[in-house]
């Protein structure tokens, strides 16, 4: 079996869902079911009970489940190790950050640093349209997210940022003349929103459904990256939520940013896979601990 279709073999016994194992793994969902039916047949026995409705673990597969699983962290741990060696060092934490957060965070990395001058701290930067995806195949061991984050795989750690949240509009927008604006401006333009399948409770925070007084937001243009919402808000095609560092680090032509006065807290915290909890992983959370949030 080789190490692609394992994955696959745990990410459908995690969701449970074609589609999300697809999106999640980036493939199509034909080659998710591929994969499993390839699998059944060096087995020889049925892996997953699915139906119109639910796809759910055999026995078999739920005994299969338990023997891959330690053994494939087993063998992302071994490769990492590798890769640290390979780069002279005695060991390798990767930690995914968005966009400029590396500066905001400077103060967790310099400790964490200083702390411990024999590992290799790298930062690997990571998009909204993925939040969780680098952490569950391996390539990054720790993250940073906004909350809430309910991910039953994940261990939500320390917050390292908490700010209200912006308004991004264009510098000829209406709402760039107002004296003030409030989280019910939201209902009067839609909001961009996520190309890629997220959780929705996730999504939430910046693209809510509703204004805090009920009323109905649409949901505008489907975007990719922050450059792409950058896009579209500066074309007044739509207007967005952001976090404190969009004003603090994307000061460009054509974006203003306004300071809703009942806007909400939104916070960002380290996040890692439970099962890949290491000593590396809480002595980064225990830089952050020591350094407050930001």
């Amino acid at each position: 079996m080789e190490l692609r279709d394992i994955e696959i073999f745990l990410t459908l016994a995690e969701e449970l869902h074609f589609g999300r194992t697809a999106d999640r793994l980036h493939v199509s969902q034909a080659r998710v079911s591929q994969s499993i039916a390839k699998q059944e047949r060096q087995i020889g026995a049925r892996l997953f009970a699915r139906n119109s409705r639910q796809v759910e673990l055999t026995a078999i597969g739920t005994q299969l489940r338990q023997n891959l699983s330690a053994g494939y962290q087993q063998i992302l741990e071994g490769t990492r190790a590798a890769t640290a060696a390979a780069r002279g060092t005695t060991s390798t934490l990767t930690l995914g950050l968005h966009g400029p957060q590396a500066h905001d965070q400077v103060r967790i990395l310099d400790l964490f640093r200083s702390r411990h001058p024999e590992v290799d701290l790298r930062i690997q930067e990571i998009i909204f349209t993925d939040p969780f995806g680098p952490l569950r195949n391996g390539s990054v061991d720790v993250a940073t997210a906004w909350l809430p984050v309910r991910e039953p795989d994940l261990t939500v750690g320390p917050i390292v940022i908490t700010e209200p949240l912006l308004l991004m509009v264009a510098t000829n927008h209406p709402l760039a003349r107002r004296e003030t604006v409030s989280m019910e401006d939201l209902a009067d333009w839609p909001l961009p929103h996520s190309a890629t399948p997220v959780p929705d409770y996730w999504l939430q925070t910046l693209v809510p459904t509703h204004t805090p007084g009920g009323r109905p937001i649409r949901r505008g243009p489907k975007v990719s990256s922050f450059q792409e919402l950058a896009a579209v808000v500066a074309a007044g095609e739509a207007i967005s939520l952001v976090h404190g560092d969009a004003a603090r680090y994307y000061q460009w032509h054509g974006l203003h940013y306004l300071h809703p006065h009942d806007a909400p807290m939104a916070s960002w915290a380290l996040i890692w896979p439970t099962a890949g909890e290491t000593e590396l992983v809480r002595a980064l959370a225990k830089a952050a601990r020591d350094t407050g949030p930001l």
